[in-house]
């Protein structure tokens, strides 16, 4: 089964509204207890959810009609000339008869093998352009954008803008499944069936860092788009369940082109920006044969309920599963 970041059936854990819906902001590096809503505040968080599905199709059905993009070609189905070499030939190697992880790991940087932290290029230069060019055209109209995340405040979201289906959803099922199947087997890597895509921008005078965090993803993919920037790079602790997971983060820099693979349950934040504007591709990555039996933020069961637009990535039928993803 695959399906885009918004299936027909959008589906949500309630009980995650407990703790939040994207992204889990940790509040000190001795606090990593999420905050708990409670009463009319799980209520209201309740109703904020099911606003957001909403309005998001509100602002995909406004910007679909009314939107002339720049660069129509990048609305075009992703092809091969767009993605890296390297790219392709891990995604080549991972899906031929004998590939396995060792193999697939001479073929990608290793950022951190205790982390499990993976680095490799995946756009070549002229589509990160290209994209550059089309989201900016798009920041400088006046149709309405949501929030990337609840954690930034600048960007786009790719499926409100058009861009999921042609791009991403490619991007996930024929080159990202290959590799996450041999990388992270234990969090679904080879179970992928949705994702959450959106653009982050840090500026001055806009959003210049992330605070430490995780996503509601089982993996996911950074990869940064341009411009020209010093500073913002991004910082790995440990897994958010692990008592000592903010000690020691791990630096890691940003290289235009180039993704970093993640389990989305790794802490995580970004360094404030120096100079510049730097622009960052974020697809979570999600596989429903792992979350249907651990929300990824409640970390209980989820708790299913009908929703608008792209859902979290959840089914009711039950797909072959997987062990969930282990601290270690």
């Amino acid at each position: 089964m695959s399906r885009g970041s918004h299936p027909s059936q959008a589906l949500n854990c309630a009980a995650q509204s407990r703790v939040g819906p994207f992204q889990k902001e940790l509040p000190s590096a001795n606090s990593l207890a999420p905050a708990v809503y409670r009463g009319s505040q799980l209520e209201q968080e309740v109703e904020r959810r099911q606003r957001l599905g909403q309005e998001s199709a509100a602002r995909k059905a406004l910007i679909s009609q009314s939107y002339h993009p720049v660069r129509p070609d990048v609305y075009n189905t992703l092809q091969d000339e767009a993605l890296a070499p390297e790219f392709l030939a891990a995604a080549e190697y991972s899906t031929s008869p004998g590939a396995d992880f060792e193999g697939l790991l001479q073929r990608l940087e290793t950022v951190s093998g205790e982390k499990r932290i993976y680095r490799v290029p995946v756009f070549t230069a002229a589509f990160c352009r290209a994209l550059l060019e089309e989201l900016e055209h798009f920041e400088q109209s006046d149709l309405p954008k949501g929030r990337p995340n609840t954690m930034n405040n600048y960007g786009v979201l790719l499926h409100e803008l058009g861009l999921d289906e042609p791009v991403v959803t490619p991007l996930r099922e024929r080159f990202l499944q290959p590799l996450t199947a041999l990388l992270y087997p234990d969090c679904g890597g080879g179970w992928l069936d949705s994702h959450r895509a959106f653009v982050v921008k840090y500026a001055p005078g806009q959003d210049r860092e992330l605070g430490c965090h995780y996503d509601n993803a089982e993996l996911t993919l950074n990869v940064a788009l341009g411009k020209a920037f010093t500073g913002g790079a991004l910082y790995f602790g440990g897994l958010f369940q692990a008592p000592t997971a903010l000690t020691r983060p791990l630096e890691v820099e940003h290289v235009v082109g180039q993704g970093i693979l993640h389990r989305g349950g790794q802490l995580h934040g970004a360094r404030p920006l120096g100079t510049g504007e730097r622009w960052n591709l974020v697809v979570w990555l999600r596989a429903s044969a792992v979350r249907n039996r651990l929300c990824p933020m409640c970390c209980r069961k989820p708790d299913l309920v009908d929703d608008e637009g792209f859902g979290d990535g959840f089914t009711r039928e039950e797909p072959t599963t997987v062990d969930v993803c282990a601290l270690t």
